[in-house]
């Protein structure tokens, strides 16, 4: 998709970064260094060989540069807990988040089923940037 293309009908909302590392669980955001808050999000991920699906996620929030931090081992896991079930063969295909979805709808969607979703697309907000997150432990190095 190019930056003027839009996934969702919602106006895109949020900046966005998948952290990859285990040991770094940014409780500080790497932009403005204010303090993150764990927030719950509905994540709309594509997941190669599967329909799209809006996955209920904590993540850590910054509320000043609304940044969503999803970690990636933990997304992983509950992706292939929202799986085994219905697709098993689908896991640990290639995936992207590509935004969040309207609160309100999932959750009448997880009391009514997905008939209830209609056209999903309607209720996605595309992500505003999307980060690459890059850790550096910091000690010694040489000159």
């Amino acid at each position: 998709m190019t930056p003027t293309q839009r996934l969702g009908k919602l106006p895109p909302r949020y900046s966005f970064a998948l952290n990859p590392h285990q040991d770094a669980r940014f409780t500080r955001c790497p932009l403005c260094e204010q303090k993150t808050r764990l927030r719950k999000f509905v994540l709309f991920v594509y997941i190669e060989d599967f329909a799209p699906m809006a996955l209920g996620k904590t993540c850590r929030f910054c509320t000043r540069c609304e940044l969503i931090i999803a970690h990636q081992d933990e997304l992983e896991h509950e992706l292939v807990v929202a799986l085994e079930t219905r697709a098993p063969g689908v896991i640990g295909n290639e995936y992207a988040v590509l935004g969040t979805v309207d609160r309100e709808l999932w959750r009448k969607a997880l009391k009514e089923g997905p008939a209830v979703a209609g056209d999903a697309f309607d209720h996605v907000a595309d992500f505003d940037k999307e980060y690459d997150l890059h850790f550096d432990p910091g000690g010694w190095e040489r000159a």
